[in-house]
């Protein structure tokens, strides 16, 4: 089960931050994803993913995660039911990526969570941030 909360704070730009509890998987993510389409037809461009409570992350996490970053890029998300093709679409975008995602970053994802992001090269596409008040500043 994940508990799911938003909140709007401010700084140098208006930041949405979404918290996630509980286990991020097969059962809830397309939940997030939904829950991302929405805030950004409401005008969320800048995501703060507060994982701090997240206790496992699956594949389908992943899937998640990724198609929030699309949907803040201002992409089209995936079909998160697409399975392997959805796999490799993550595959790409680690692979070539240029840098972080500029307008969705992680913050304090807990040690489990962390190693999965680490062995996916999701570490590589996201920006980790361990304080709040820093991930908040660092959108421009």
């Amino acid at each position: 089960m994940m508990n799911v909360t938003i909140e709007q704070v401010h700084g140098r730009v208006p930041v949405t931050i979404l918290k996630l509890a509980g286990q991020l998987d097969a059962s809830c993510y397309l939940d997030v994803i939904e829950t991302s389409k929405k805030l950004h037809s409401q005008g969320t461009r800048d995501l703060l993913i507060d994982m701090s409570e997240v206790t496992f992350m699956s594949s389908s996490g992943l899937v998640a995660l990724h198609n929030v970053a699309l949907l803040m890029r201002g992409e089209q998300p995936q079909d998160p039911e697409a399975g392997w093709q959805a796999m490799h679409a993550i595959n790409r975008d680690v692979k070539n990526s240029s840098g972080f995602e500029a307008h969705c970053k992680l913050l304090n994802p807990t040690q489990a969570v962390r190693k999965t992001l680490d062995v996916t090269g999701f570490s590589a596409l996201f920006e980790i941030f361990e304080s709040r008040e820093e991930a908040v500043a660092a959108f421009i």
